[in-house]
């Protein structure tokens, strides 16, 4: 495979210029990672009152960072920045989905903030609280969070396609006293009524004294209940710009994310202050090799971790221009996303392997017919990206001139944890190279032990990061059980992966996408790569289902291209490229066509309800988190080529 590297150009203005100064980096930290975040905690933010102690492990896997130490998000991400020329910088670029656009400096965003701040202290809220946040993808959203930040309110952001049943479940996990929302939101054209499915929820919350709603679609017809739900505007107008960041330990929770898990009980992921802070600062600099005048847009959804780090929090405690777009990427047309590259000349472009092979299957003409020229670093984030999606994504998107920052992390990491440094790793399609500095990642075996060159195993860290999470809300023995009791010591993550002969990490997906068939282990990751090689292929995902001959059979469900037929002749052709390209083996058992495959919302194929498809024809568990219901549907209903 050939190996991709910076130009000199790139790697001469690189924040990390070379993979000396990369492994130097690495060593640092290796030697005494107390001191090596220290020293970066101490020139990157302000903290009211420096810590004592920068770890402590005594009660692992409990871990703590920064302890003793006092600092603020929001005061990092907005205050100091304010007392500087950045104050006048754009701090947020908003673009929505029905064309308007709003602007907002660092100074006018600390001024809305601390509007918001000051009505929720009206309100009685205070450090300690709980707050849900439910709204589209306006800029009131990062508003509240930073609000919320700085009053020391935890937060839970969930996201606006959410239904009134996971709301209602996260309320009541959180024990949140109130909800900030809006009258609806926009998504394909279409209003989603956000206030409705709150009051459905509150029906069964009686913990929530109040509901705060943005009124940004309009709708004429939501019910406001006398002494509960107040009018965003009413509040807003009525406050002060100004209100202090309070002083708050470096582990006050900062927010609880909550993630899907298959038996339909989500997850509550705790994130703290001090040590997140640091570390997506960090991945600012050196993934994104970010740069004073640069247009940065990650193009996810603020109610995954992906917007809360690298949306919201990471740019802005960089004094970053952030980006944010509220609709679909290919509405009211496919070349959305490249319409708004173009206009706002954005820089660096961080986006999901679901979308681009999305925009793979659109076809080159869209971005062709846009200047992309101001862009200079691509990213891709959520799952393992194909090497054929990446190929694309560098030669029609980036010119062939752009790196590709291929990002490994997960909710519970907080941060980015595996990725090439653009100004430094030479690049290979599909790997995400190298853990960052500070960041002890390995592939292992069932022991721990590291596996040799070439082989497979289980990914893991070893030691502790900053912006890892501290527990599960309300759940710490499960937090234990989940995450550190597999391998003793170590945090567990649940992906397969592969390090090859030079050291690259390769993920495979997670540990349950890993089958065996024959006696041979392939990943869907392998599978689906090589499929969505084929010329005629945008998309694949692969399950593995039990077979009495060959103990798993491989099924494989295809979006072909536009203009591709689908029919009997495509999936013998498909059975026999993947024969010829991975082994006899391994060649899918069935080829089933469909125009989309079940995703969530954040672009992540939900290969779990592939396999109760296949093996059951109905589906279970939590499927709160789909884009679309409808796909399920026609999937389990769809035809089958054996």
């Amino acid at each position: 495979m050939p190996l991709y590297h910076p130009s000199e150009e790139f790697v001469s203005q690189a924040n990390v210029s070379g993979m000396d100064a990369y492994r130097e980096l690495c060593a640092r930290a290796a030697e005494d990672p107390e001191t090596f975040w220290a020293a970066l905690a101490e020139e990157h933010l302000d903290w009211f009152r420096k810590w004592d102690r920068v770890l402590d492990d005594s009660q692992a896997p409990f871990y703590k960072w920064f302890v003793g130490g006092r600092t603020n998000m929001a005061h990092n991400c907005l205050d100091r920045h304010c007392r500087t020329w950045r104050k006048n910088k754009a701090a947020i670029i908003w673009e929505g989905e029905s064309g308007g656009k709003r602007i907002l400096t660092y100074q006018e965003l600390a001024r809305l903030v601390g509007r918001f701040a000051n009505s929720l202290k009206t309100l009685g809220y205070k450090a300690g609280d709980r707050a849900i946040i439910y709204m589209p993808m306006i800029p009131e959203l990062p508003v509240a969070m930073l609000a919320c930040a700085r009053l020391g309110i935890t937060h839970s952001v969930v996201f606006g396609g959410f239904s009134a049943e996971a709301l209602k479940t996260r309320i009541l996990d959180l024990d949140a006293g109130i909800v900030i929302t809006a009258d609806g939101g926009y998504r394909r054209g279409k209003i989603i009524p956000l206030k409705d499915a709150v009051d459905e929820a509150l029906e069964d919350c009686p913990g929530v004294r109040d509901v705060v709603v943005y009124e940004r679609a309009g709708l004429l017809d939501i019910e406001y209940v006398e002494g509960r739900d107040h009018r965003w505007d009413n509040l807003h107008g009525e406050a002060e710009d100004f209100c202090p960041a309070e002083e708050l330990d470096a582990e006050h929770p900062l927010y609880v994310l909550y993630t899907s898990g298959t038996t339909g009980k989500p997850k509550g992921i705790v994130h703290s202050t001090g040590g997140y802070q640091l570390q997506v600062s960090m991945a600012m600099r050196w993934v994104f090799d970010i740069k004073e005048d640069d247009t940065y847009w990650c193009a996810a959804d603020i109610g995954w971790v992906t917007g809360h780090s690298y949306i919201v929090y990471g740019p802005l405690l960089v004094g970053a221009t952030t980006v944010m777009y509220e609709g679909a990427p290919d509405f009211p047309a496919p070349d959305r996303f490249w319409r708004i590259v173009d206009k706002y000349k954005v820089n660096v472009l961080y986006t999901s392997p679901t979308a681009i092979r999305a925009f793979v299957r659109f076809g080159e003409k869209h971005p062709a017919n846009h200047d992309l020229t101001s862009l200079r670093l691509l990213g891709s984030v959520g799952e393992p990206i194909n090497p054929s999606a990446w190929e694309w994504y560098y030669n029609v998107i980036g010119g062939g001139r752009c790196p590709i920052v291929d990002t490994w992390w997960q909710t519970e990491t907080g941060s980015i944890m595996i990725s090439p440094l653009p100004g430094a790793t030479p690049l290979k399609p599909g790997s995400g190279t190298f853990p960052l500095p500070g960041i002890d990642a390995d592939v292992v075996d069932g022991e721990g032990a590291p596996v040799a060159a070439g082989g497979e195993g289980y990914l893991v860290v070893r030691k502790p990061w900053p912006s890892m999470f501290r527990t599960l809300w309300g759940d710490p023995e499960r937090f234990r059980q989940t995450y550190w009791s597999q391998i003793p010591g170590v945090y567990f993550v649940g992906d397969a992966a592969r390090k090859d002969e030079d050291g690259y990490i390769w993920v495979l997906g997670r540990v349950d996408d890993v089958m065996n068939v024959s006696g041979h282990r392939l990943s869907t990751a392998e599978l689906e790569s090589s499929l969505v090689r084929h010329p005629s292929v945008a998309e694949a995902a692969v399950v593995g289902v039990p077979d009495e001959l060959t103990g798993q059979a491989v099924i494989a469900f295809v979006t072909p291209k536009q203009d591709v037929e689908a029919g009997d002749e495509l999936a013998a052709d498909l059975r026999e490229w993947v024969a010829r390209e991975i082994g006899k083996f391994a060649r899918p058992k069935q080829i089933r066509f469909s125009d989309a495959l079940p995703k969530t919302r954040s672009g992540k194929i939900m290969r779990r309800l592939l396999r109760e498809i296949v093996t059951t024809q109905k589906v279970s568990g939590d499927v709160t988190t789909l884009e679309d219901l409808s796909v399920i549907e026609r999937l389990a209903a769809g035809r089958s080529e054996d």
